[in-house]
């Protein structure tokens, strides 16, 4: 091992390489292509770094001045780079190495101007990466080394065409090396189409990974999913954790409510700009915050320190999701939970997630309110305060409080004091009852009329979020909406009345131009169905008198003719048995049609008609009736196609020719169609028209 990478493994503490980091400092692996599969949590970041450290540094110890690129890091998303470029910056601190990004969200300038001034190894995202290749600011001539992290997570995202694109232009003798959790059939052709003769590495199985993770899947009531992400974090009381929602909305949701609890937090989703995400983690790093409420865009390499609970707020969509968030936790050794929450319509999905997976986990209950309190009193018996001497400046205050107060006086402040700290823990519903509680009441409240209704459109969906939006309010501040023809009613919180009407100014007006009036009182409004009050009195029902003697019903006509209607179909016979001889049914043979002018290849003509009845000899041919005009005889049609007349086209339809104008001795011009349709002359073909542009035929009249 090169010296400077050895001191700066002591520096940080390593006294054994982990099994993945030993297998490709292997001597005998120096200059191969690697395809290495291993957990994640297992040092792959430092293990790619000590890899390509002989082929960057060859026999020197230090690196010299910087110019072109000699190694590129290529990483799924930006977190992750950044992660990387921090632990190779230290690994290659002692050997003078100059470590530059690029990733999306950041200033392209400022990577371009740091591109220009040399690096000796760029980490980058692939989609920023094209953009540099492609405006020609980063030289990949130079390039010795190109490692793919998390290979196929960036197929996975659709990066396949921008890692094709990179890999093409960098020099065919360079080394590339593919790290991955797992190595699925198109990270298998992608290294066969990249990689010379690349040495296949895997180091876990997949029976003893997530090893230092403990599993529990709590299950709990529908309505109480965000209360028992509260009672776990005040179980544990983790150093930091992280909580995995599936969408965005619910990552502001839940950041809002702890929050609000007291709970240091922080959000990470895409819809962050870089720099938001890049405070977010170092808020967890530096101790400023403890949880973090994150999308899937944190579950891949993300490595804190001090992450010790993972929480699945949201039950992932596959088991390779499941993994990857859990593997934030249990890293290099360091033990960690991982917690499902699970409401009761969602235990088989978590079932079939862990079995897929190849997981087993508690099964067990939200922890209650009771069994946080529990924890809490375990953690303050347990605190060093306990044995800790007091401070020198504080032993006179320390002997005051001796002598003022008792010592249940004493231990009653200390006890309140260290509650106070923290956020009250939530009682919680048993997940096996029926949600029948009836629904609370709103509490005082103020009514206004909405100058719309359901003439112009408005519904409950549309009036809830715009009266929230420019009234300053939450759903929790407004009660019941009643939405009448021309106008609504909105019930909301007297405490929050006034809040409404500030927001909302003097005009008093929200969206469309509607106006927002207040009411003295409570409108009176129908509850149910309107009353159509009794049915009026239509008097007694006439006499109509005693019904007719109409006499006997007519027998019913039967549809059966005996005369005309076809006997039965005689009953099938009994299928034969074995050893009598079986009836052949005869085979219906087809009618043979007679071969005429119309029917082809012995098929029937398409028409009814076979043949024409010919005349009889002799016969005379009808005559015509008084007033009918005689014929006229046919036009023979004259072909006409740089060559003498012929009787006979030589191909397609004859045409007839145009009839020449009287008058015009054989002019040019013609009578005009009576079909408008064949008025238009083609361009500069005739009609006076400059050739080049089209003519717009004429309408008739």
């Amino acid at each position: 091992m090169i010296q400077t990478i050895a001191d700066a493994l002591a520096a940080q503490g390593y006294d054994k390489l982990t099994a993945v980091q030993e297998a490709v400092t292997d001597p005998a692996l120096a200059e191969a292509d690697l395809l290495v599969s291993a957990q994640t949590g297992s040092g792959k970041t430092v293990a790619f770094g000590m890899a390509i450290a002989p082929t960057l540094l060859g026999e020197d110890t230090r690196f010299g001045p910087a110019n072109s690129p000699l190694a590129l890091v290529i990483a799924p998303t930006r977190e992750l780079a950044m992660q990387v470029a921090r632990e190779l910056t230290w690994l290659y601190g002692k050997t003078g190495a100059i470590v530059t990004t690029c990733v999306g969200g950041m200033d392209q300038r400022t990577e371009r101007r740091a591109l220009d001034r040399g690096a000796h190894v760029v980490v980058a995202t692939p989609g920023r990466l094209c953009d540099h290749i492609k405006r020609n600011n980063i030289d990949l001539s130079e390039l010795r080394a190109v490692i793919l992290d998390e290979a196929d997570e960036m197929l996975d995202m659709g990066f396949r065409d921008e890692l094709e694109f990179i890999l093409d232009e960098a020099p065919e003798d360079r080394r590339t090396l593919m790290f991955s959790a797992t190595v699925p059939a198109a990270i298998a052709k992608l290294a066969k189409s990249y990689q010379k003769d690349a040495k296949r590495i895997e180091t876990f199985s997949e029976a003893k990974q997530h090893a230092d993770i403990e599993y529990r899947a709590l299950q709990v009531h529908p309505r109480d999913t965000e209360n028992a992400i509260i009672n776990v974090l005040r179980f544990y009381e983790a150093k930091n954790a992280i909580v995995f929602c599936n969408t965005r909305a619910a990552v502001t949701r839940l950041t809002t409510k702890f929050t609000n609890r007291g709970f240091s937090v922080v959000a990470l989703s895409g819809e962050l700009s870089q720099s938001e995400r890049t405070n977010a983690l170092q808020a967890l790093r530096d101790g400023r915050a403890r949880v973090c409420v994150a999308t899937d865009v944190a579950a891949r390499g993300i490595d804190l320190p001090n992450l010790e609970l993972v929480i699945h707020a949201d039950l992932p969509s596959n088991a390779d999701t499941l993994l990857h968030r859990s593997g934030r936790t249990g890293r290099a050794g360091r033990k960690g939970v991982s917690a499902l929450i699970v409401p009761a319509k969602m235990k088989t999905k978590a079932s079939r997630l862990l079995g897929w997976a190849k997981l087993s986990a508690t099964w067990d209950s939200a922890p209650s309110a009771a069994e946080v309190m529990a924890a809490d009193e375990e953690r303050l018996l347990s605190d060093p305060a306990w044995s800790n001497p007091a401070p020198d400046d504080a032993a006179g205050f320390v002997t005051s409080l001796t002598e003022k107060f008792t010592p249940e006086q004493l231990a009653t402040a200390f006890v309140n004091l260290y509650r106070a700290r923290a956020s009250a823990p939530e009682d919680l519903t048993d997940p096996g009852t029926k949600d029948d509680r009836p629904r609370p009441s709103f509490g005082p409240s103020v009514w206004f009329s909405v100058s719309t209704g359901r003439n112009t459109g408005a519904e409950p969906r549309t009036l809830l979020p715009m009266l929230c939006r420019m009234g300053d309010l939450t759903k929790d501040d407004i009660g019941a909406i009643r939405v009448q023809q021309d106008h609504s009613f909105v019930e909301i919180l007297e405490s929050s009345a006034q809040k409404f009407t500030n927001a909302l100014g003097a005009d008093m007006k929200v969206e469309d131009g509607a106006v927002v009036t207040k009411l003295d009182k409570a409108p009176d409004l129908p509850r149910g169905r309107p009353d159509r009050g009794p049915k009026p009195d239509r008097g007694p029902r006439p006499d109509r008198g005693p019904r007719p003697d109409r006499g006997p019903k007519p027998p019913r006509k039967s549809n059966y003719d005996p005369d005309t209607t076809p006997a039965p179909r005689k009953p099938r016979p009994a299928p034969a048995e074995a050893g009598e001889a079986r009836v052949e049914k005869p085979k219906f043979e087809k009618p043979a049609y007679k071969k005429t002018d119309k029917a082809k290849d012995g098929r029937p003509p398409k028409s009814h008609k076979t043949e024409r009845t010919p005349m009889k000899p002799g016969a005379a041919p009808k005559p015509k009736r008084d007033g009918d005009a005689p014929a006229k005889p046919k036009a023979k049609a004259v072909w006409k196609k740089d060559g003498p007349k012929s009787d006979k086209p030589k191909g397609g339809k004859p045409f007839k020719p145009r009839e020449e104008a009287a008058g015009t001795g054989g002019a040019s011009k013609y009578k005009r169609a009576s079909d408008p349709s064949k008025r238009f002359s083609p361009p500069g073909k005739g009609g006076g028209k400059p050739k080049g542009k089209a003519t717009t035929p004429r309408k008739s009249k």
